[in-house]
């Protein structure tokens, strides 16, 4: 089958030659995939940031599609199905996702103590191969897979496999009162669906950071928000303080991770040098934004490895850190209906259709932020 295949960093080619997917356990589904997605995160994994990612691996964890077999104790869905995978690989009977912590799973990744299952997503991960592919095995069928409404356009399905639920959840987590000022750090995809998401939880001023023009320009429409350049800032920090009453922001969300620039020295040592788990450049300006006893909401990806973080400053201003991948899972129905409703517009953030064939011009876009790229899709030729 055609899937994509990681050769190292920077390296990948679409191979016709992959071996199909096969059922492994009584849990297990088989999805011909419709869609699927090129996330942020994925880059991290192709810029060699992330531990442990094989030459052989197929990335890809937001995807939807068509089920095709299922394992013998496959009982919530069946073949025929047009379903929605969560990233998480999620058991449904561990502590954790009994307590809806799907993205903290301990069985679909028992060695690792920091994270829990993803498609595609290293072996740090647990070696999970992804939906960039025609066909993909679906581990605990009868928990993540989530059969998709009649009514819903395929485009805003694939974009409630992550992006949708993880800026919702980085709001959530800002623990947002009414009328409080939010300051976002990114302006990918991420950080859109997050600022647009803090207006639902009444954040009376949003406020979106990044150095791009067009991604400040896109988010500035979507989510209704003030954008500001931090290029064109001496000290990012500094100009939150004066236009917040030198109080700094009520809630910081730090929607950047591992690749933030901004900073010399912490771009050598966590992007050049790998030295550290990534460039903490926007958390640091996170943390030094944020009120005294304000919220830090994390949902940037960072490698398991140290960092580079302020703790001082977070004891002494008694700041709130709240982070953690999103439980998809627990908030696909409240997205599915802000989606019914017309509150979120997912679809509306893809800027590239690119077909599976091409994944690698389609990684080369994204990356480099060629054509006013926000967010890509890829289309199998199966779809």
């Amino acid at each position: 089958m055609l899937a994509m295949n990681y050769r190292g960093p920077f390296r990948i080619r679409a191979d016709r030659d992959r071996p199909f997917p096969e059922i492994e356990h009584p849990e297990d589904a088989i999805v011909k995939v419709i869609r699927s997605c090129i996330c942020g995160s994925d880059l991290h994994l192709y810029h060699g940031l992330v531990p442990d990612t094989r030459v052989g691996s197929t990335f890809g964890h937001e995807f939807i599609g068509e089920i095709v077999d299922v394992g013998s104790q496959v009982t919530e869905v069946k073949v025929g199905d047009k379903v929605m995978v969560p990233f998480n690989i999620a058991c449904g009977k561990c502590a954790f996702c009994k307590q809806e912590m799907y993205g903290m799973c301990h069985e679909a990744n028992p060695q690792s103590t920091a994270a829990g299952g993803i498609f595609g997503y290293s072996h740090t991960t647990g070696g999970y191969h992804g939906g960039q592919a025609e066909y993909v095995r679906v581990p605990y069928a009868n928990v993540g897979p989530t059969v998709i409404p009649d009514w819903m356009d395929p485009d805003d399905a694939v974009l409630l496999t992550d992006v949708v639920p993880t800026g919702y959840q980085a709001a959530e987590m800002g623990g947002i009162q009414e009328g409080d000022t939010v300051v976002v750090f990114g302006a990918g995809p991420i950080g859109i669906m997050a600022a647009k998401s803090a207006w639902l939880f009444g954040a009376g001023r949003v406020i979106v950071i990044d150095k791009l023009d067009y991604r400040l320009e896109f988010v500035k429409n979507f989510a209704q928000c003030e954008v500001y350049n931090f290029t064109a800032l001496e000290d990012p920090v500094v100009f939150i303080k004066k236009i917040t009453d030198s109080l700094g922001a009520d809630v910081c969300i730090d929607a950047v991770g591992a690749e933030a620039a901004g900073d010399t020295m912490n771009t050598m040592l966590g992007r050049k040098l790998l030295m550290q788990g990534g460039s903490t450049t926007a958390l640091h300006w996170a943390i030094n934004s944020v009120k005294k006893g304000g919220i830090v909401s994390i949902v940037g990806v960072y490698g398991p490895i140290d960092a580079l973080v302020p703790i001082g400053n977070v004891v002494n201003k008694g700041i709130t850190i709240r982070a953690g991948q999103c439980s998809v899972k627990r908030l696909l129905p409240k997205m599915i209906e802000h989606v019914k409703s017309g509150n979120i517009k997912p679809k509306e953030m893809i800027t590239h259709r690119i077909p599976l064939e091409e994944v690698a011009e389609g990684y080369h876009i994204f990356s480099k932020k060629l054509d006013n790229c926000i967010k890509t899709v890829l289309i199998p030729p199966t779809a």
